[in-house]
């Protein structure tokens, strides 16, 4: 028995000592690695940084190309180009970044321009948006698409859905090159590709506009009544002249074949 004991000591400390070999080659092989992680992080910042001269005298010459640009200034350290100064749309200040994010050995853009434009007072800035954005795409797929646009201090925060990333990229321009707009969230969700979605979108514009009730809604492009499908889920925006016309137009979509579920959104103008 005192053998057996002797025996099982023996093994127990040569578990503790096997164990503490792997923590230690554990935390070994980790500061190892840190270190080698930190020399090629140093490594890179160096390489990055031997550039900083030709770097900064490419990007000033391409700000300094356009007139809009005047009042931008940029700054370069590892690599990476800070931009600072003013400009007078929120477009100019992304197409300054874009002009010289294609700058040879460029690590990246830091882009702190400020847009110090004309000042438009929140509800005429939402007012004009909506104008645009009900007009945009017209002729094209200006019945499936609804985009509104709420204003705060000067950020438009962009909401709604459209049917392609052309679609969604036509308001973003609109709304980049507006005048007053010091900032953008774009929050525009793009439906999915499909065959399926896209024939419940001909088959609701059909049954909706060949009702001689609400056949006046084509006539303005900027008035007609938004059909949004998203996964055979079909929703309708926009506004109308009267409660009937509303119903009319819920009754009409439900009565679309192919479509899963209905939300009659359809606001009732106010009267004058």
């Amino acid at each position: 028995m005192t053998t057996f004991r002797r025996k099982l000591g023996f093994f127990l400390v040569e578990d503790r000592r096997v164990q503490f070999m792997k923590a230690f080659l554990r935390s070994f092989g980790w500061f190892v690695g840190l270190a080698a992680l930190s020399l090629s992080m140093a490594a890179q910042t160096t390489s990055a940084s031997r550039y900083d001269t030709t770097i900064q005298a490419k990007v000033t010459q391409q700000l300094a190309s356009k007139k809009e640009f005047r009042d931008v200034t940029a700054t370069v350290d590892d690599g990476i180009v800070t931009l600072n100064g003013t400009v007078d749309l929120y477009q100019q200040k992304l197409d300054a970044a874009k002009k010289i994010r294609k700058t040879e050995n460029l690590q990246g853009v830091r882009n702190l321009i400020a847009v110090n434009g004309k000042s438009v007072p929140d509800a005429e800035l939402t007012a004009q948006l909506d104008r645009k954005l009900y007009y945009d795409r017209m002729g094209y797929d200006i019945a499936f698409n609804f985009v509104t646009a709420s204003v705060e201090d000067g950020l438009v925060t962009l909401n709604g859905e459209t049917r392609t990333e052309v679609d969604r990229d036509s308001a973003l321009a609109l709304v980049n090159d507006t005048a007053g707009v010091k900032d953008v969230v774009n929050d525009i969700k793009v439906a999915p590709v499909s065959g399926f979605d896209d024939e419940i979108r001909i088959r609701a514009l059909r049954a909706i506009y060949h009702d001689p009730a609400l056949g006046q809604y084509a006539i303005d492009p900027a008035r007609p009544i938004r059909i949004v499908v998203d996964r055979g889920n079909l929703s309708l925006y926009g506004v109308v002249n009267t409660t009937m016309d509303k119903t009319i137009a819920g009754i009409r979509a439900n009565q679309v074949f192919g479509a899963f579920t209905v939300k009659n959104n359809l606001e009732v103008a106010k009267k004058s």
